[in-house]
């Protein structure tokens, strides 16, 4: 009677087979040749994190971290992204190395579900963080470098939602005056409940003017990019300072991304807020293939470092490999033009020799003793060609 559990894996958690471990290493490829070509540094980060350093600052809720006690008693946690640890590094060990920095990484992440979530708990992320500077021109790059590697992935139909969480969270104060009203119209703007609020709109003690420039701006979300301008215009031109001046953002970051030939790919969408709590600027989403959510996102985290004792602007983005490869049209299998050498015990010493040779040519060569084979017939047809180096044979493919 086998074991319970022997072929189960637990919860949120799978194997990568060969056929898609193949497809990672491809992506990993282009994507480490395309940022270094960029200009972009890659660095590792380890595995498990303090709970009180990077657990707290990471912005993963706390239910979703995995947690464990070290040899000494500290609670840490298997890291739940790689912007925090990265931020951790900007402010210690490369402390006093000039500004901007350019980082990478390829990296597992680590974060809990809940039995019916259905979503990985352990997911596999290539990233970019450009550390240091504070101008628009920094989230072009950013974003167009995202773009990039996108395409090169052979991702069809690459599409970026943009938005702005400054620009959102000072019109909602400007309206309401209550960060937790803010937070609660931010949450259901993050959940895309456009019934949900209008219905809390509804409840608040507002005027009738504000409570339509509030369901306008939910609304706003079914506008082209044109129609969102003008109607960023309105709202900035009866709105405080801050507002104002994130206007003024949006408006730089989109002619900008006109000059870099970006600006067909774009959607405006002031209404996209993201999940993780440090982003304070323009934030965006990549599509592509026929998946209806997004395979990578990022944005600016102007405070995140402050908590690591260095402030400085940053901003970066995460690809996830795994709605990647999801999205991609995957070409059909091909087998891997692989040779066997066959061999027995009086000629081990040609045959081992014989392998080497061809490998140094680039050819996928797999040595095979005669006795670990089971079905020599079945084992034969996985290769494009067989040597055999056996006993009163003559050597032959």
């Amino acid at each position: 009677m086998s074991q319970p559990y022997m072929f189960e894996k637990p919860l949120g958690l799978r194997d990568t087979l060969p056929q898609a471990q193949k497809e990672i290493s491809r992506l990993e490829m282009i994507f480490q040749r395309e940022l270094q070509r960029w200009g972009y540094d890659f660095i590792k980060t380890p595995a498990l994190e303090y709970a009180e350093t990077i657990g707290r600052a990471s912005a993963i809720a706390d239910n979703r971290l995995f947690k464990f006690l070290d040899a000494e008693g500290h609670p840490v946690v298997l890291r739940p992204d790689m912007t925090t640890p990265i931020a951790r590094i900007a402010a210690s060990s490369l402390r006093e190395e000039p500004l901007p920095l350019r980082l990478a990484y390829t990296a597992d992440l680590y974060r809990s579900q809940r039995k019916e979530g259905g979503h990985p708990s352990e997911f596999e992320q290539t990233g970019a963080e450009l550390i240091g500077d504070a101008t628009p021109y920094a989230d072009v790059e950013v974003i167009s470098l995202m773009m990039s590697l996108l395409e090169k992935s052979g991702l069809a139909s690459v599409r970026l939602a943009v938005g702005h969480v400054g620009f959102v969270n000072a019109f909602f104060y400007d309206m309401v005056k209550d960060k937790a009203i803010v937070n609660h119209l931010r949450n259901l703007l993050y959940s895309k409940n456009d019934v949900g609020f209008h219905d809390y709109v509804a409840t608040l003690h507002v005027t009738g003017e504000v409570a339509a420039l509030l369901n306008s701006f939910v609304d706003s979300r079914r506008m082209n990019n044109k129609e969102t301008l003008q109607f960023l215009e309105r709202l900035a031109d009866t709105s405080s300072t801050p507002v104002h001046s994130y206007y003024q953002n949006i408006t730089e970051l989109i002619h900008l991304l006109k000059l870099d030939n970006l600006d067909a790919q774009i959607d405006l969408d002031i209404t996209l807020v993201p999940h993780l709590s440090y982003y304070t600027g323009f934030v965006f989403q990549g599509f592509g293939g026929n998946l209806g959510f997004p395979v990578a996102s990022g944005g600016r985290y102007d405070d995140l470092l402050a908590k690591f004792n260095r402030p400085c602007p940053a901003t970066g983005f995460g690809i996830r490999l795994d709605r990647l490869m999801s999205a991609i049209a995957m070409p059909e299998a091909e087998r891997e033009k692989k040779c066997a050498v066959i061999y027995d015990r009086e000629n081990a010493g040609n045959a081992m020799r014989y392998a080497a040779e061809e490998r140094e040519k680039g050819r996928s060569v797999v040595l095979q003793h005669a006795e670990g084979i089971d079905i020599q017939e079945t084992f034969e047809q996985q290769f494009e060609s067989v040597t055999y180096f056996l006993e009163r044979t003559e050597t032959e493919e």
